[in-house]
């Protein structure tokens, strides 16, 4: 399937992740693989998550405002919350120290009753979502915790199979962290009502092709390709969980996968269109500053991220 200067390109020493990724995933290597063990034994010694490890704490935490040095959430979006989340996609789990003291950090403060963060009154799927994501990730799935963060997705779902991240009657492409949350879940440790969930959720995103909302109308930066994503939605996110999911064969992706595959380059590679955040001006995600993005890899520059999703999306709805 990969052609032998895409395959040199994500096979490259300069980040583990993409390799351990592109060994198990494009090139079916098992996990038992010696050199899918060995570019998972360099993840957090080399590469971008070595570089994130290296500005955290010995308390678990990375650097935040001088007036709230307990914050997880800000600034955004270096603080806890987000390179976490970072780290449990690039192939990080609670087996390294490091990230398990971060993860305990979230899981203790963001759980506990009166923070009311991941369920509960003070929840929001944007949050919520990418929390439950990155713990089974990082291997806390049936930590009760994390099973009450599912079943609080699972009641946040909206009548028309949406969700959103703020008060609405109706969903939004914007809110899709449910989805991917879900997606993270093993199979066969899918419950009933997250089956019934993801259907309806399917349902929802495959009727907008991922590209649009109800009636019709566009957002440019969902056109637009982005990592790290964060909480913001682009297509290429959608595509992702939903072939996960298993709907790759699904008719109604056809216009985003021809997105994709017309913003694959000459050279065969995907190139990142931008750095989130990528708003528009009237936005109501914007966020007052300070806010610093974090970038692994330059905009207009060949991608190994996007390109290695690219390609595992296009294999999933087996179009190469």
């Amino acid at each position: 399937m990969l052609d032998a200067p895409t395959r040199r390109f994500l096979l490259h020493k300069t980040d583990p992740s993409v390799r351990y990724l592109t060994l198990k995933e494009l090139c079916d290597r098992p996990e038992s693989d010696p050199k899918v063990r060995a570019a998972q034994a360099e993840i957090g010694r080399q590469g971008w998550a070595r570089e994130i490890l290296r500005l955290q704490a010995s308390s678990g935490q990375w650097p935040t405002y001088r007036d709230e040095p307990a914050n997880l959430y800000l600034p955004k979006y270096t603080s806890t919350n987000f390179l976490l989340l970072v780290l449990s996609e690039l192939g990080m789990t609670r087996n390294d120290p490091r990230v398990a003291r971060a993860a305990k950090l979230l899981l203790d403060r963001w759980s506990d009753p009166t923070e009311q963060v991941w369920e509960g009154a003070g929840a929001e799927t944007c949050i919520t979502g990418n929390g439950v994501r990155m713990m089974v990730r990082l291997g806390f799935l049936d930590d009760p915790r994390i099973q009450r963060a599912i079943d609080w997705l699972v009641a946040a779902q909206k009548s028309d199979g949406g969700w959103h991240c703020w008060k609405s009657r109706t969903g939004t492409l914007a809110a899709w962290e449910a989805m991917a949350a879900f997606a993270a879940i093993p199979p066969e440790s899918r419950s009933a009502p997250v089956r019934r969930a993801i259907e309806r959720g399917a349902a929802f995103f495959l009727e907008r092709k991922l590209l649009y909302e109800a009636d019709g109308s566009t957002y440019p930066p969902w056109w637009r390709i982005h990592y790290p994503n964060h909480y913001y939605y682009d297509f290429l996110v959608g595509l992702d969980f939903l072939t996960a999911l298993g709907y790759g064969s699904d008719r109604r992706l056809r216009a985003a996968l021809q997105l994709l595959e017309r913003k694959r380059g000459q050279d065969g590679r995907w190139r990142l269109d931008a750095v989130q955040p990528d708003l528009e001006a009237s936005d109501p995600y914007h966020h007052p500053p300070p806010v610093y993005p974090v970038m692994l890899e330059y905009p207009g520059e060949p991608s190994r991220w996007a390109t290695l999703v690219a390609l595992r999306v296009l294999r999933r709805a087996g179009r190469i």
